[in-house]
């Protein structure tokens, strides 16, 4: 099921900070696109150099959120950015929904790097500061209608659905993954830790519990 839309009628402010990082992004990788390869080398995550030089990698934390592999990854991250970013910036306020982000994103990346601390693996992408918006959302707005489009229908189902269900999913791609250690691919493990790190702060942030699906 791929999310095309939710309901936004209680928004009650513009989501600046959700416009400049999809922005932000995509300058990002036109960048790439014009730079090529030794740019993606240099600014991506990768853990063994990470490891080896700490210091000196600590950029990467950040440049690597907001680097992408291709038109089909950086299309998927920003559809679920823009979709479900601006409900959880509306709740926390803009710095403090930036500030979240960032946090997720690097929660992301170091359980990414718990996995694959030898890696020569080029990581890169906002998918896992991403899963720490989708996390949130979780926590904010489970019985929120989401549009998704399931086949060639458009239905629509509650946010606990449809996120319980994509969470599920990377777990069982991490899973899958422990066994393909060699390849890249997927960063299933940061999607995870970047989930958690939204659900586990917006719980703290808003006081909220974690939700179970009500109607």
């Amino acid at each position: 099921m791929v999310p095309i839309g939710d309901n936004d009628r209680g928004i009650r402010s513009v989501p600046v900070v959700t416009i400049g990082l999809v922005a932000l992004n995509i300058i990002m990788f036109l960048v790439e696109l014009s730079e090529g390869d030794p740019f993606i080398l240099r600014w991506a995550f990768t853990p063994s150099r990470f490891m080896a030089d700490p210091v000196g990698q600590f950029p990467t934390l950040f440049t690597s959120m907001f680097m992408h592999a291709g038109l089909m990854h950086i299309g998927g991250n920003m559809l679920y950015l823009w979709i479900f970013g601006n409900n959880v910036e509306d709740a926390f306020g803009r710095l403090q929904y930036l500030l979240f982000y960032l946090v997720c994103g690097l929660a992301a990346t170091f359980a990414q790097l718990a996995f694959s601390l030898g890696s020569s693996v080029p990581n890169l992408g906002a998918s896992g500061a991403i899963a720490g918006v989708l996390g949130s959302y979780l926590v904010l707005f489970p019985n929120q209608q989401v549009n998704v489009l399931a086949g060639n229908r458009v239905v629509q189902v509650s946010a606990f659905v449809m996120l319980v269900g994509w969470i599920l999913l990377q777990l069982v791609g991490q899973v899958g993954a422990i066994t393909d250690t060699a390849s890249g691919g997927v960063a299933y493990m940061a999607h995870i830790g970047g989930f958690v790190a939204g659900v586990v702060l917006t719980m703290i942030l808003s006081g909220r519990r974690l939700p179970l699906p009500t109607g």
